[in-house]
């Protein structure tokens, strides 16, 4: 199974840009029919997705978010990475970095997730 490992930094200051990566082993991103998803949940919410770039490269992002958001990748890494500008407050949640088969479902490989704090 692919395994992911996720990666930036914990706090993050009101303005800013939070940039997470996520580096996939044991399968290539590009593998067929692969979709490679962000997830966040802050506290006392439910899992909230993010945004998701499929195997061909082509992403698609949570309307609300699309403004602020970006999803890329970088094949020569196998890596995909998530961007999210002009946080806030709101934006204070642990991330998740996860990858399967179609489109995101709770059944898809999951990191561990990573806290980011918004914080002046």
């Amino acid at each position: 199974q692919v395994q992911l490992v996720e990666s930036g930094p914990g706090m993050v200051k009101p303005s800013q840009t939070l940039s997470l990566t996520c580096t996939v082993s044991n399968g290539a991103i590009t593998a067929d029919s692969y979709h490679w998803t962000w997830l966040r949940q802050a506290p006392g919410k439910e899992l909230e997705w993010l945004g998701t770039i499929r195997y061909t490269g082509s992403a698609y992002i949570k309307l609300s978010l699309r403004p602020r958001t970006s999803i890329t990748r970088d094949i020569s890494k196998n890596q995909f990475s998530l961007r999210l500008a002009s946080v806030t407050s709101e934006d204070t949640a642990v991330y998740f970095c996860a990858g399967g088969i179609g489109p995101w479902t709770e059944d898809h490989r999951r990191c561990p997730g990573t806290q980011v704090t918004v914080s002046s």
